[in-house]
């Protein structure tokens, strides 16, 4: 079936879309009904339902002969370690992690706070937390104790699952003193800690609190799997960057197994068997999706990459583990290969490795800016594909359905809404906009399978965060457009939307201009006050490696190159180059806090950050 037909199906029909995608999966009690209301009104899939989200991922593969085959490959540069982990060797080990938890009183329904490194282990605290009919929550390795603490607060877990460190390139960061202040700090109070220890970093244990990992579990009785309903929650997963009273995003158990073992499908075009690597980690959205969850419950291969893009040891750290793995499919942010073009901007990297397995990449998690693509593009000859997705929705609104049918690729856009995404283009008013016109990016509900039904602990949160701007639509945030053919264009956050002399213009647009300069590695625009136009947009690039040109003559292009692509009526004319951006560790650039720091308001530093000195600069060169 081509693409068209399918989405409209999946938009006009959506309980007998869903329902067939459900035969997909092996579950314990086939559901009667698709969709239906919870207590708060909201949406629920298949409803009457049960399922075991770890079994799907893991023993189904071992009943039906396939325990022999790679479940999982834990390849860690930076400790010069791999393995590879068989259905078989996974199960029995999820299976006795579970005992431990079980016998530690964590139950159905019971939160696994999870605050680990990308290890194996960190995988098996998510599969044994799903196999008791538990709530996992992974806290990303390395957030500073303040954060832990809150998410300790808003979970309630009986269990903190950590390690003794995380390891990145230049450092080893100690994660048990981040542990111990956290639970001093938390209301809560934790029952047990289990702590897997790492050669890198020693820690002694607290009695009647700490366990340790390898021995407890080499001590425990396997536990069987819970069925549990569908419309129970698999993990609460807390947003990036949120300040105060964290934000936990709720995926339940049966809309969220059907939905990713669709998309495996639909979007990636992948197979039992195949080997998927989604370069990222399990502390963000992309990590729980597609490093854990749709691969395993399709019965791929997924790998679990402890390392950089870069310095670990160079920018063929991707190509070298793309071909020792024959990697089918690799996903990464945009910023991962910006970062290998910075440092390797002809490609003699990727030139040194055989490549052939590899069909196809797949960016997400910032917008893909044409530069990056369009250098990816002559250096692969492979599908480079944009799609776009959040911690919300748990997978793509909008992509090039390449397991359906590859489409034109623009640009800019991250081609067509996904089944089950009706996306329209709103103004501030609610009124739908026509082809081409920028507004809010909305989701007409019911929402398809995956998407959170609610925040954690605070459900009036979640209406008011997301669901009353527009009634009877699902607010996403962001602005764009859609064109003339459908092909829906994110153009930034709605906030990222500057206002000069009464004109709305993006910012997103000015930074793919700017990016396209043959000196440019990365940038970033944001609008600043201004008492004559309102707004007027800045520029903040950071230069390839043995540029050759003045800062002064490079800025002075920028000026004419924005003036020549936008117009005049953009007034971008100020730009300054800068060594380097600050990010949260997700690779997303902080463009809300540049903004509050060139127009002189307060902020907070968020714990997410990468390089707190990236900021002082910043101050500095405003403050100048």
């Amino acid at each position: 079936m081509a693409y068209a037909p399918l989405h409209d199906r999946s938009i006009n029909d959506p309980e007998g879309y869903w329902m067939e995608q459900a035969d997909a999966l092996a579950w314990a009690k086939k559901p009667t009904q698709a969709l239906g209301k919870d207590a708060n009104g909201s949406d629920r899939w298949f409803v009457d339902g049960e399922l075991n989200t770890c079994f799907l991922a893991v023993d189904v593969h071992v009943r039906d002969g396939r325990g022999d085959q790679a479940a999982i490959i834990y390849d860690s540069p930076v400790t010069g370690s791999k393995r590879v982990i068989t259905y078989a060797e996974l199960q029995s080990d999820v299976a006795k992690l579970a005992g431990v938890l079980r016998d530690q009183g964590v139950g159905k329904g019971d939160r696994v706070v999870i605050y680990m490194p990308m290890v194996y282990e960190a995988v098996l605290g998510m599969l044994a937390s799903a196999r008791l009919g538990a709530i996992h929550s992974v806290v990303f390795g390395g957030f500073a104790a303040s954060e832990l603490t809150t998410r300790v607060d808003d979970a309630q877990p009986k269990i903190v699952l950590t390690a003794t460190c995380g390891i990145e390139p230049s450092r080893v960061i100690d994660y048990m003193p981040i542990v111990d202040e956290a639970l001093a700090q938390a209301s809560h109070q934790v029952d047990r800690v289990l702590v897997l220890a790492r050669d890198q970093a020693s820690y002694d244990l607290k009695p009647n609190r700490d366990l340790d990992w390898a021995s407890s579990c080499a001590e425990a009785t396997p536990a069987e799997c819970v069925n549990v309903n569908a419309t129970d929650p698999l993990y609460i997963l807390y947003t990036s960057g949120t300040t105060g009273k964290p934000k936990g995003v709720v995926r339940d158990n049966g809309g969220h197994a059907v939905a990713m073992r669709h998309s495996m499908d639909v979007v990636y075009d992948v197979q039992p068997g195949d080997v998927f690597w989604a370069a990222s980690d399990v502390g963000w959205v992309v990590g729980h999706s597609y490093i854990v969850y749709a691969p395993l419950l399709t019965g791929c291969t997924t790998l679990v990459y402890e390392g950089k893009p870069v310095r670990t040891p160079d920018a063929g750290a991707f190509w070298r583990v793309v071909e020792e793995h024959k990697v089918k499919i690799l996903f990464a942010a945009p910023t991962a290969f910006r970062a290998i073009r910075k440092e390797d901007p002809n490609g003699d990297c990727y030139r040194d490795y055989d490549l052939s397995s590899l069909q196809a990449l797949y960016l997400a998690g910032e917008r893909l800016d044409p530069p990056t693509q369009t250098w990816l593009d002559n250096l692969t000859g492979l599908p480079v594909i944009d799609h776009w997705w959040q911690t919300e929705t748990g997978w793509a609104i909008a992509c090039n359905p390449r397991g359906v049918e590859l489409l034109p690729v623009k640009q800019g856009s991250a081609t067509l809404p996904a089944p089950g995404f009706d996306v329209r283009i709103l103004d501030d008013d609610g009124q739908e906009l026509p082809a081409g016109e920028q507004g809010n990016i909305v989701v007409r509900r019911p929402l398809p399978p995956s998407c959170f039904p609610t925040v954690w602990g605070d459900h009036p949160r979640y209406e008011s965060g997301y669901m009353e701007a527009f009634p009877g639509y699902y607010q996403s945030g962001d602005g764009g457009y859609l064109d003339e053919d459908g092909y829906l264009f994110v153009m930034g956050r709605t906030d990222d939307v500057i206002n000069v002399a009464g004109h709305r213009l993006s910012t997103g647009e000015m930074e793919e201009v700017v990016a396209a300069h043959p000196a440019v590695a990365e940038c970033a625009v944001i609008g600043v006050e201004d008492t004559l136009k309102g707004q007027l947009p800045v520029g903040l690039v950071i230069l390839k490696d043995g540029v050759d040109q003045t800062d002064e003559a490079i800025v002075k292009e920028l000026i004419r190159d924005v003036r020549a692509k936008i117009g005049p009526i953009a007034c971008f004319q100020s730009a300054h180059i800068v060594p380097r951006l600050p990010k949260t560790r997700s690779g997303k650039i902080l463009r809300a806090i540049l903004r509050k720091i060139a127009n002189g308001q307060a902020y907070q530093v968020p714990s997410t950050i990468e390089d707190p000195a990236a900021l002082t600069e910043i101050q500095q060169l405003f403050a100048n």
